[in-house]
């Protein structure tokens, strides 16, 4: 399909990559502590636990991954109560005896206060770094040397010439502002860039751009507003559809409904007449951003981009496309529980229809798919 927006063919590469390295990370962190952590993707160490180190201020913590002070101690409650790290005077530097007030939220947080890690939180810190050199080393034995060495001299190409955000991953996204991306400023970068820091920050720079002039975010226009027909879909069946979580479309239907794009009657979900004209606009704000892409950057590094990610994604191993290899959840993983397995068989069957169009980074663990 030549005509794929190019955001659709980072994501489902992103995505991939993603999983991939989640599923090393959980069969990893199994045996880190004596009780199985919080499953968590490696957004969170991208945009978040990297950032604390030995230990880092409540206030300095937002500056240093780039993204907005409510978002960043959100997350920051959150892995508080999943674990990973604890909230104390800079005195205290063994976890506390007694839960802070407000622990696991952002209430009652002291700018002063020291954000450091747990003792799982320590054991991600050690697993998370050499699990990107490996996924990216298997990815080379999968698609071959040649093909993931071009994919990742074009992205390295096409983000010097866009001067990007240096965020790792996209940000976590809510309902409450349409699930649009917002940063805050540049992060420190990793060295070396990863493949996955390479095609997140493409895909990052695709939409904020696209997200500057359309009246939707990104991942609502691609995974839900593209999705829902005049007809109409059951709500049971639009996850599936969607390729995303009940949770994550519920979420999204209750935005577009307060905002006139979908109407919810009878437990149908149905596009309204603005809903059909953002569906029919989308590939319109597309070709707007890939224009001004043209404009900047020329018109080969964007063909050599595409043809970079069709090289892998076309890639088959009898029926199946080869980017299915390597996101098999292990045997305890929470992709293989009764709850999610029907989520997970489809994207083993086909990811290029079993994964959402664009990640929808939620802030139960970062999951990319909507999970």
């Amino acid at each position: 399909m030549q005509d794929e927006p190019l955001s659709v063919l980072l994501s489902r590469l992103l995505l991939a990559h993603t999983i991939e390295l989640d599923n090393a990370f959980e069969q990893r962190m199994a045996t880190a502590a004596p009780e199985r952590p919080f499953r968590v993707s490696v957004v969170m160490w991208s945009n978040f636990l990297r950032f604390v180190g030995d230990g880092i201020t409540v206030g300095a913590l937002p500056i240093a991954a780039a993204l907005p002070k409510a978002r960043v101690l959100s997350t920051l409650g959150g892995m508080e109560r999943w674990g990973y790290v604890y909230v104390a005077p800079p005195e205290k530097r063994t976890p506390p005896a007694s839960r802070r007030d407000g622990h696991g939220s952002a209430r009652g947080l002291r700018s002063e206060w020291v954000v450091r890690a747990t003792e799982v939180g320590r054991a991600a810190q050690e697993r998370w770094p050499p699990l990107f050199a490996e996924t990216s080393e298997r990815w080379r034995t999968r698609f071959g040397a040649q093909a993931v060495g071009e994919l990742d001299a074009v992205l390295t190409e096409v983000l010097a010439g866009l001067d990007p955000s240096t965020i790792e991953y996209l940000p976590i996204v809510a309902a409450t502002n349409g699930m649009r991306s917002e940063i805050a400023g540049r992060q420190a970068p990793s060295d070396p860039v990863s493949l996955l820091a390479l095609l997140a920050q493409t895909l990052l720079a695709y939409t904020l751009e696209f997200e500057r002039e359309a009246p939707l975010s990104l991942p609502l226009a691609e995974n839900v507003i593209q999705v829902l027909g005049e007809p109409g879909l059951d709500l049971r069946e639009l996850p599936g559809a969607a390729a995303v979580s009940p949770e994550a479309i519920s979420m999204a239907l209750t935005y577009l409904a307060r905002l006139g794009h979908v109407e919810v009657a009878a437990k149908v979900a149905r596009l309204t007449e603005l809903g059909v004209e953002a569906r029919e606009t989308t590939p319109a704000q597309h070709s707007r951003v890939e224009a001004a892409w043209t404009e900047r950057l020329g018109r080969q590094p964007l063909d050599r981009l595409r043809s970079a990610m069709r090289r892998i994604v076309d890639q088959r191993d009898g029926v199946r496309p080869r980017l299915t290899l390597g996101l098999a959840p292990p045997p305890e993983g929470w992709r293989a529980e009764p709850r999610y397995i029907v989520q997970t068989e489809a994207m083993l069957a086909d990811p290029l229809t079993g994964l959402p169009r664009h990640p929808m980074v939620l802030h139960r663990g970062g999951w990319p798919d909507g999970s």
